[in-house]
């Protein structure tokens, strides 16, 4: 645990609570905490792991956390007892206050349904059509930093470049995105126990500016080819069109999910690099292995550290008693660092063998954006590292990660800007 910080109590509370979780841990840990010591999140999960595969936590509401790589990659894929209707288990315990995200919250025949619809869009080969744009902006914003001699990474590239490719994937003006940011921080507040009335807001302004999309495709229609929106209003599941209502909360789901991820793997991407020089200088030698360290990274920092779940039925899984309307946090993070799949799971380790980590999750809720992500990630790395080899971390200030979703609030970097670039000689 992070040490005399006040967010962390005893992990393991006065033995175990034999009316609620017989046999089992009980901790009070609120991983909803915001600010909170870089990196301390994983830490604390290690220890959880390692305490139990399975412990009931008392904060914020109550739920089980499964820790283990096993359990945990069999109840992703057990969607009949664990379902959608939760997707974290650091919300409300009754989401009936939030919108109901789509497909995130469907389940069974529904969620395929969806799926079936949303899957080519977001296919390795329909991606590639975003990708000369994509590498275009992305070289651009690396050289407009790489002069400066300076940045914070998550203010100034890690949310710039995945929104802006994210928007003209959708055959959106990219600069709209930017007016989204601050709308997607209101709601990730809001999921996490933040304000109700400005989450609230932030939906409805949200929703707004995709009713103004489908307002202006049906007055002016575009190629489904080319254009998400077009697209959903011509596509049909269940053999019948797809509601309105349900059109924008599509494009709001898919947006926040989108967005905030890949700007926390960047995060924690260059914070690794910055900090470990000779895995930065093997992938400036070698980057054909960037795919393969892009992997690793997603191993060792997920996107998503946690899956929520609402539990169906009674069951004793593994042992653990659940019931019917019980929240379980099915922790990816955990699983990705777990010492019983992974060697020297805390260690970045390129030529991991069979690197089958639950970064994406696993089952029929895999991640919809994961080879957007991949390809996103990949992209970074090749077009920063050649142009900005050699850069650390500025540690004037102390750095902090948020609660409920990880990121880390900023990510300060430093370079000479003598030795930053493709056109000066290379030593040797």
């Amino acid at each position: 645990m992070a040490d005399n910080h006040p967010i962390w109590k005893e992990i393991v509370m006065a033995g175990t609570d034999e009316e609620r979780a017989p046999g089992c841990p009980v901790i009070d840990i609120d991983y909803r905490t915001n600010p909170r010591p870089a990196f301390s999140t994983y830490k604390s999960l290690n220890e959880v792991r390692e305490l139990s595969a399975f412990v009931w936590n008392k904060t914020p509401n109550g739920y089980w956390m499964v820790n283990r790589y096993d359990e945990v990659k069999e109840a992703l894929q057990r969607t009949d007892v664990f379902s959608n209707r939760i997707v974290s288990a650091l919300g409300e315990k009754d989401p009936s206050g939030h919108p109901k995200l789509i497909p995130n919250n469907l389940n069974g025949q529904e969620h395929v349904q969806y799926r079936h619809v949303l899957n080519p869009w977001f296919s390795p080969i329909s991606i590639q059509r975003a990708m000369p744009y994509a590498r275009l902006r992305c070289i651009e914003l690396v050289e407009k930093l790489r002069a400066g001699g300076s940045c914070d990474l998550t203010v100034e590239f890690a949310m710039a470049f995945p929104t802006e490719i994210f928007f003209h994937l959708l055959g959106l003006p990219p600069s709209d995105g930017r007016d989204m940011v601050p709308l997607v921080e209101g709601m990730f507040r809001g999921f996490f126990g933040g304000d109700p009335v400005e989450f609230a807001q932030v939906v409805d302004e949200i929703k707004a500016y995709f009713q103004r999309v489908v307002d202006d495709r049906v007055a002016h229609p575009r190629s489904e080819k080319d254009d998400f929106v077009s697209y959903l209003l011509g596509a049909q599941v269940g053999g019948e069109a797809i509601p309105p209502d349900d059109v924008l909360v599509v494009c709001l789901t898919i947006m926040t999910a989108a967005l905030d991820t890949t700007r926390s793997a960047l995060g924690y991407i260059f914070h690794h690099l910055a900090t470990h020089p000779a895995d930065r200088q093997r992938l400036i030698g070698e980057p054909e292995l960037i795919p393969e360290a892009v992997e690793e990274f997603l191993r060792l920092y997920p996107l998503v550290f946690q899956d929520g779940r609402y539990v169906e039925e009674d069951v004793e899984f593994h042992g653990c008693p659940m019931q019917k309307g019980d929240i379980v946090w099915l922790g990816l993070a955990q699983a990705n660092r777990d010492p019983r799949k992974f060697e020297r799971p805390d260690e970045f380790v390129l030529g991991r063998e069979s690197n089958k980590h639950l970064g994406f999750a696993a089952g029929a809720h895999r991640c919809l954006g994961s080879h957007l992500a991949r390809a996103e990630l990949i992209m970074v790395l090749e077009e920063w590292l050649p142009r900005i080899p050699d850069f650390r971390i500025d540690e004037t200030q102390p750095l902090t990660e948020r609660g409920g979703q990880l990121m880390l609030h900023r990510v300060p970097l430093e370079w000479s800007t003598n030795r930053a670039g493709l056109d000066e000689a290379t030593p040797g």
